[in-house]
Order: structure tokens, then sequence, then C-alpha cells
């Protein structure tokens, strides 16, 4: 892929709209990356996006952050990371700065209370729409090892309330004897 201003100003466009306009943190921002660089700008595909927002997930720091991060790198090295960085921090680096000054006249706002509470139920909805995409994208390649962790992951969480760190290294440690199961089955062929 040629690198060029346009490519450039197209990637930090998207990533500081996709910032700027996304409520609820990570796991909301995360998914429409996915969506804006797998599917509309068909730059990543699908596994590619999978594999480096887990790898996001499992890195110290904010998920959108680290995601944007390795997406710009994996698009064009240190300039694209740099650069889709930028477009994710700078949003929220105004919004904050912006909000810091008016604060303390909105903070008992009933107004602006119920419009996040609204965003909230948006944000759910969004976090379901990605579940969905994900867990169907597995069940479409028939990897029933993977439905499993995710089943298995889900019911740890939610359910038997295990700590999250706990489950990744699980779910990493499954995957990983995974790949070296098939990866010595391949060599035996």
């Amino acid at each position: 892929m040629k690198k060029d201003l346009k490519f450039y100003r197209t990637l930090f466009i998207s990533t500081f709209s996709l910032s700027a306009f996304t409520f609820g943190g990570g796991y909301v921002i995360v998914p429409l990356m996915r969506k804006k660089f797998v599917e509309k700008l068909k730059w990543i595909d699908e596994e590619e996006m999978i594999n480096l927002i887990a790898i996001s997930q499992s890195s110290p720091g904010a998920i959108a952050v680290n995601t944007s991060i390795l997406v710009g790198y994996k698009l064009a090295g240190i300039p694209g990371a740099l650069i889709s960085t930028l477009g994710t921090v700078l949003p929220p680096l105004i919004i904050l700065t912006a909000i810091s000054f008016v604060y303390n006249q909105f903070k008992d706002n009933a107004v602006v209370n119920a419009a996040l509470k609204g965003m909230q139920a948006g944000i759910a909805a969004v976090i379901i729409d990605v579940v969905y995409d994900l867990a169907a994208g597995i069940i479409k390649k028939k990897r029933a090892v993977s439905a499993i962790i995710m089943l298995g992951a889900f019911i740890a969480a939610f359910w038997l309330d295990i700590n999250v760190a706990f489950i990744i290294l699980a779910s990493g440690a499954i995957g990983a004897a995974m790949v070296i199961y098939r990866e010595r089955k391949r060599r035996r062929v």
C-alpha cells in the first residue's frame, strides 16, 4: 500500500473522528475501528484485526490507544502509529480540557445526567453488536475451540466473577497451546 499524504490524512481523520464522536471507552471505539479499517477502508483483514484487538486488550493502557498504535504501526510503521495515536488521544484531550472549565455548572444538571444515561443504552447496543459480529465470525469459520473459549470466558467473567486478568491469561495459554499443536501437526504432514 502506497503511503502518501492522502493515506496519512485518512488515517488521522479516521482515528480522530472515531475518538471524537464515540462515547463509552475502548470497548465501543475498537469495534468501530474494526468497521472502519476492515469493512470500509479494507486496509486490514478481519482475522488480523481480531489479533490486534487481542494484543491491545492484553497490553497495559487504554485499549483504544493500544489498538490505534497497533493499527497505525501495521499500516505504516512508526509514522502510522504516531499519527493514529495522535488522532485517538487528541479529541478526549480537547473535550476534557473544555469540560474542566464548565464542570461545576453542569455536574448537577438533570438534562446532562439524563443524556449520559441515554448514551449508556446506546453503548450497550454497540457492544452487543460487536460481540455478535465476533461470535458470528468464529462460528462461521467452525472453530469449536474458539467458541468454547469465548463462551467460557463470558461465563467466568459474568457469572463466576473471575478476575479478567486470569481469564485473559487462561485464554492466551489455550490459544498458544492450540497454535503449538497445529504447528506440530503441520510439520508431521
